[in-house]
């Protein structure tokens, strides 16, 4: 993933601020943009990122109902009143049934009629909850974890249809571990005091959630204190964070029914496969041993236990759609425990995340139509191409990379597919069914088109024009599979800033770098280099090549294992290797191609800053954003991305062309010395 990490962003090119292809600045500007952003009382050899960007973020605490609060979010903002508007004015509008805009308007009115809701409490769950009480044997639970997974209830594992990571052109079953409450296996273990106390919260938001389904106090701690029992039990069973992302470890290939002889005597993958109509001959496990542990565990855990359980996971991934009562428990955990929100989002701007969740395609037709023109397209399509010829000569130039990779490596750049902006063609949501009964029967319609539209690819030619990202996502993603970079129109903007404003030195750090090399250069990263120019995972580096590129991405772990954002709590170096290797390629083929560029041959001053300033200044804009302790402490454990500011001050650290533009000098935080800097591209 490119900009952010741990959720979907949204962003409007607003009327003013349209992209243009214009890449000076222009003339007679009162106060240079970026320059406003600094905080001079910092010395860039100190802190980067606090030089960069303190001037913004002082000016711009958290919100009392936000965990963090960036550049994303402006851009956020952008869009949620463009996008309100267009939902209020679908919602009074007598639309055909089944056109667009009457699934807006339906989706919007019932998802905001909060009086409706409160009236119909828990009751758009019946049918689920009726099903988990009548169970009354194991084979009963597991048909009811089979039966909630087209609602999108994650209940201990996940199954899916996606491509074979060793043969990119099919499309394959593919089961994996999961079914934790908590973000990540971590939560369950680690010591530090922040951590174990939201373990104790945890358990406390299970027993609140079932007291909100009838049960008396004691008997619901005590069935929350099973669940987390159960649910820990599972955890020890995951792999960890840093393990998932060795494809190779995570590619088991076999039989359904040996999948069910060998690890899961409990489930009959053949029979259940079939009713979903799925016939495979072969299914692609991540994890076997973590199956065989859980089906052990399944056996010998009560129904009882296993039956809240799958209530907890029901009512919790619901409660945000159903009366105040149980939204309101489901933020005091999640937001303010997990997360550190002190009130709740308001309603609107969450109805609208969760309307972009369910049709967030429809609204991107609209989205593009208004804000991305085709000039801005042809800009970052051909910086795409400036930053693809930039790694080819970097590549050609690499002293340790011998001549077999390099050609092999070549060809797969060669042939990375860019998407720029937009799908080329819609997704069709005209099977998706959106009513006014309740806010949670749409979710619920909507988990289930997309768990229909996830099944229908299997036994059908891989579309490789389909996007996983809206227009309006304020992200982007490598996808090895199809070695393919999306690039979607929103994270190209500089929230309040005219495009004709940006300047190339500028743009080349926040977008070339930051996002178009970043994403190219996951291509190559410690992962993504295992696929080749196909998409097929396979072993295509010499093995002497592959050494020497490993010994280098370890000292990138090293340095990462070092940085610690919260007491007791480091960087995960392994886990973030990737994302730290993009960011680091990221900023090398930035530079290199903007130095190509008329404004860095000019060398002139904006604002103070010289253009290669500028440049990575650009790119830690990027990153401009704080979060709240509470929100810091999840990601470090869950997430695959180091912190912001991390991802500013490790790959700065390893340019030499980063000291000479601020003048680091031996003895200051940013300073590495030359024989301890990461070198790969």
């Amino acid at each position: 993933m490119g900009r952010l990490a741990s959720s979907v962003r949204l962003a409007l090119f607003t009327a003013g601020l349209v992209l243009s292809t214009g890449g000076a600045v222009a003339a007679g500007t009162p106060q240079d943009f970026l320059a406003a952003h600094l905080d001079r009382s910092v010395d860039p050899g100190v802190d980067f990122f606090q030089y960069a960007n303190g001037g913004w973020l002082k000016a711009h605490p958290i919100p009392k109902s936000e965990s963090s609060w960036g550049i994303g979010n402006e851009v956020d903002d952008e869009l949620y009143a463009r996008l309100r508007t267009i939902s209020e004015s679908a919602a009074k509008t007598k639309a055909a049934a089944g056109s667009d805009t009457q699934k807006i308007g339906d989706f919007w009115a019932t998802a905001m009629d909060t009086a409706k809701a409160d009236q119909l409490g828990v009751r758009p769950l019946d049918v689920e909850l009726g099903r988990i009480d009548a169970m009354d044997t194991t084979g009963a639970v597991l048909d009811g974890v089979f039966a909630l997974k087209p609602i999108g209830v994650g209940a201990l594992f996940r199954v899916g249809v996606g491509q074979d990571s060793k043969d990119s052109a099919t499309m394959a079953v593919h089961v994996s571990q999961g079914g934790l409450g908590l973000p990540e296996r971590d939560f369950y273990f680690n010591p530090e005091a922040g951590v174990a106390k939201l373990r104790t919260a945890y358990v406390a938001h299970i027993a609140r959630t079932f007291e909100l389904l009838g049960r008396k106090p004691d008997d619901a701690k005590a069935a929350a204190d099973k669940v987390m029992a159960f649910e820990t039990a599972l955890a020890q069973a995951s792999r960890k964070l840093e393990d998932l992302r060795d494809p190779e470890k995570n590619y088991n290939k076999m039989s359904p029914a040996e999948l069910t002889s060998k690890y899961t005597p409990s489930i009959d993958w053949t029979a259940r496969l079939a009713a979903w109509n799925l016939h495979p001959t072969y299914v692609i496990v991540g994890q076997p041993e973590f199956l065989a542990a859980e089906d052990k565990l399944v056996r010998e855990t009560p129904v009882s236990v296993l039956q809240d359980y799958l209530r907890y996971h029901l009512v919790d991934k619901y409660s945000p759609f159903l009366s105040s009562t149980f939204d309101a428990e489901n933020f005091d955990f999640h937001g303010r425990a997990m997360s550190g929100q002190q009130e709740q989002r308001p309603r609107w701007k969450r109805v609208l995340d969760e309307e972009n969740d369910a049709m967030g395609m429809v609204l991107g037709r609209i989205f593009v139509r208004d804000y991305f023109p085709a000039a801005s397209k042809k800009r970052y399509s051909d910086m795409v191409e400036a930053i693809r010829t930039t790694y080819r000569d970097r590549i050609e130039r690499l002293d340790w990379m011998g001549a077999e990779t390099k050609s092999k490596a070549l060809a797969k750049l060669a042939a990375i597919t860019p998407k720029v902006g937009y799908p080329d063609k819609w997704k069709d949501y005209s099977a998706l069914q959106v009513g006014r009964d309740s806010y949670a029967a749409n979710v619920m319609n909507a988990e289930r088109w997309q768990f229909q539209d996830n099944l229908s690819k299997f036994g059908r030619p891989v579309d490789r024009t389909e996007w996983d990202m809206t227009p309006q996502t304020y992200n982007a993603y490598y996808n090895p599979s199809n070695n393919e970079i999306v690039l979607p129109a929103a994270i190209f903007m500089v929230p309040g800033v005219p495009d004709a404003k940006v300047d190339d030195a500028v743009a080349y750090g926040y977008v070339a770098a930051s996002t178009i090399g970043h994403e190219i250069t996951h291509g190559f990263d410690d992962e993504g280099r295992q696929f080749d120019a196909k998409g097929n995972l396979s072993g295509w580096w010499t093995p002497e090549d592959a050494a020497r590129f490993n010994a280098a991405a370890q000292k990138m772990v090293d340095q990462f294992n070092a940085y610690e954002p919260l007491p007791g709590l480091h960087i995960n170096g392994k886990a973030a290797l990737g994302e730290n290797i993009a960011d680091y390629g990221g900023v090398l083929l930035g530079l290199e191609a903007f130095e190509k560029t008329a404004q860095y041959k000019q060398g002139k001053s904006i604002g103070g800053l010289t253009p290669t300033q500028r440049y990575f200044l650009g790119y830690a804009l990027g990153w401009m954003s704080q979060q709240r302790d509470e929100k810091l402490r999840q990601r470090l454990l869950s997430d695959v991305h180091a912190p912001a500011k991390w991802r500013v001050l490790g790959p700065m650290s390893n340019v030499p062309e980063f000291y000479q533009a601020f003048n680091v000098k031996p003895g200051q935080p940013m300073w590495r010395a030359p024989g301890d800097r990461v070198r790969i591209w």
